[in-house]
Formats: structure tokens, C-alpha cells, sequence
């Protein structure tokens, strides 16, 4: 037991909350995987994956307030999502555009989740335009005294962005509470990172915006949340933003609409799946002794159920009414 005690007092986390992290990001990862299935079988349009991803959003996001701060997702942050209070079935009526669907009632792309309850605000489809909303939700914290962190997501690609720079350069002049992640799987696409960025690690440009920058292994959960729980206290006693960078692995193609063959070797596909965060992050918790066979047969069972709930449940919802199409548009009185 002596291990168990070491991991959680590590990183501040009981074994329950280390299990219930595991728990989200392997149902991340079912869900992932059954919208692919469900993309090749012609029942949803369109996947963009977060698969490489999980372990990251899980242990970055869990280092907030849950139902008080906020959240500024990216098309790839399912797992950041449900680890900031959306369901598995959430999820999955986003993909179905479904008349109940939270993220926005059918009207918004795949990918695009949101969901007002829990803070956590509705993706434009441009890339790195949820930066500019996060700086001013830190900005109306502040203003508001109320003790809230906006924290918001990007690719490495999109860290390139024009809106970028100018979000890092508000908060770092007015030491917002807002957290940047970048989490850098080396693709903006088909693009390579060496073709995409002068630097190796995003995390040097904050340097120039006077805030700290941190480079951490992606596929490691508890030092994502260790870093993000340093960052989260920084700025919420008032010392401003941090950019945290996670090197990650994507273990799928871009979309459903991209096939990374044509540009990625089968060699390096190969080597990536060493960096895949779920296996690592059980054989860990293992090791410490957290995650019992019982208690992984369990979890795997809870997936499993939870996987195909959403996706009777999503399948089971009426479409949008046309008549609604512009409800939310304009300035008019809307149920």
C-alpha cells in the first residue's frame, strides 16, 4: 500500500479520483472509437479525434473547479469535456445533431461541444478564435472578483494564429487567470511541426508575454495535472497565465475525411502507439496497486454500458425542427 499512498500524495488525488480520471479517459476513448465505427457505417457524418489525447485533457482539466470555472474547448476535447461534467450521451448527440443535443441543439459540426451548465463554451469552427473568448471570460473574472479560471485548448497548429498571440499578450499585460494548453502532437493536418513552427517547444514563446511556459509528456496524466494544478493556483491567487504545452501522440488520422498514410510512415504509426496514454496510465495505477483487476474488469464493464447507452440514446432523438434554424441568431425571443 505504501505505493498507493506515494502516487495519490504525489499529485494531490485519492484513488478514487486517480480511478475516476482512468475511468474518463478510457470512456473518451470508447466513444472515440465507436464514432469512427459509426462515421465508416454511414450513421454519423463527420469524426475529428482526440485518440492520443485523452490522458492530457483528463489530467490537465481535473485540475479545476468543476461547475465554477470555465472551459474554452477545441474541436479534439472530448475527454476535457466529460472531465468538466458532459455525458457520454452528451457526446454523442453532438455527432448525431440531435434536437437535444447541449452543445447546440443540432445547429454546429461534429467536434464543435459546448454545454452551458457546466461553463464550458461553444467552438467556432475557425481555429484559435476560443482563444479571444477566454482571454475575456479571464478578463469579466477579474472585473467580477469571482475567483473563477478560464482555461482554453489548441493544436500546435493553431497556437500559430494571430488570435493567439494577441490573448497571450492581454493576459500577460493584465495578469489574467487563464491557463493556455497546447497540446502538440506534431500534425496541423497533413503538416509537420518542423514545417509549422520555428521552435520545437510552443512553450518558449510565453517567455515573451511575460508568464511562464511548461513543456510536459502528453501521455503522462498525473504530470499534465501536476502541471495544470500549478498553473490553476497561479492564477487564482492573481499572478496571471500560464502556457502549458503536452506532447501528445494522435493515433488516428486528422478526421474521417483525412488518410494519414499518404504522409505518415507506417514505421513511425507504428512508434507512436508507444505513447498512447490509456496503456500507461493502467499499468501505473496498477503497479501502485489503485487499479485492481476487480476493479478494472468493473471499469470496463461501466465503458462498455456507458458507450452503448449514448449511442441508443442518440440515436433514439428526434431531429431538429427547420423551423428552429435561426432561433439563437438573432435578437428575438427564443424558448
Amino acid at each position: 500500500m505504501a505505493g498507493t499512498v506515494h502516487l495519490g500524495e504525489s499529485v494531490g488525488l485519492s484513488d478514487a479520483q486517480l480511478l475516476e480520471m482512468y475511468r474518463l479517459v478510457a470512456l473518451a476513448r470508447a466513444l472515440d472509437e465507436r464514432m469512427w465505427v459509426l462515421n465508416r457505417a454511414g450513421r454519423i457524418p463527420f469524426v475529428i479525434t482526440g485518440q492520443g489525447h485523452e490522458g492530457a485533457q483528463v489530467g490537465v482539466t481535473s485540475a479545476l473547479r468543476r461547475g465554477h470555472d470555465w472551459l474554452a474547448p477545441y474541436y479534439r476535447s472530448i475527454a476535457a469535456c466529460m472531465t468538466f461534467g458532459m455525458s457520454a450521451r452528451d457526446i454523442m448527440t453532438a455527432q448525431y445533431a440531435t434536437a437535444n443535443d447541449p452543445s447546440s441543439g443540432g445547429r454546429q459540426m461534429p467536434g464543435h461541444y459546448a454545454h452551458r451548465d457546466y461553463n464550458i463554451l461553444s467552438v467556432s469552427s475557425p481555429v484559435a478564435t476560443q482563444i479571444l473568448h477566454a482571454a475575456g471570460i479571464a478578463l469579466a473574472a477579474r472585473i467580477r472578483r469571482t475567483d473563477q479560471v478560464a482555461m482554453t485548448f489548441m493544436g500546435e497548429g493553431s497556437s500559430n494564429q494571430g488570435d493567439v498571440h494577441e490573448a497571450l499578450n492581454f493576459v500577460g499585460i493584465h495578469r489574467l487567470p487563464m491557463v493556455f494548453v497546447v497540446e502538440n502532437n506534431g500534425y496541423a493536418i497533413s503538416v509537420p511541426a518542423s514545417k509549422e513552427c520555428a521552435v520545437d517547444d510552443i512553450a518558449v514563446r510565453a517567455a515573451g508575454y511575460n508568464m511562464p511556459g511548461v513543456v510536459v509528456d502528453g501521455s503522462d496524466v498525473l504530470a499534465c495535472h501536476a502541471a495544470a494544478r500549478g498553473a490553476v493556483e497561479r492564477a487564482r491567487r492573481g499572478d496571471g497565465g500560464t502556457l502549458i504545452e503536452a506532447k501528445v501522440t494522435r493515433l488516428t488520422a486528422h478526421s474521417s475525411d483525412d488518410q494519414q498514410t499518404k504522409y505518415r510512415s507506417p514505421e513511425e504509426l507504428e512508434a507512436e502507439k508507444a505513447r498512447d496514454p490509456l496503456p500507461r496510465f493502467r499499468r501505473q495505477l496498477a503497479d501502485a496497486g489503485v487499479l485492481t483487476p476487480e476493479a478494472d474488469e468493473r471499469l470496463a464493464g461501466e465503458v462498455a454500458a456507458a458507450v452503448e447507452d449514448a449511442t441508443r440514446y442518440a440515436e433514439s432523438q428526434p431531429d431538429p425542427d427547420p423551423a428552429t434554424a435561426t432561433w439563437y441568431v438573432y435578437a428575438e425571443d427564443h424558448p
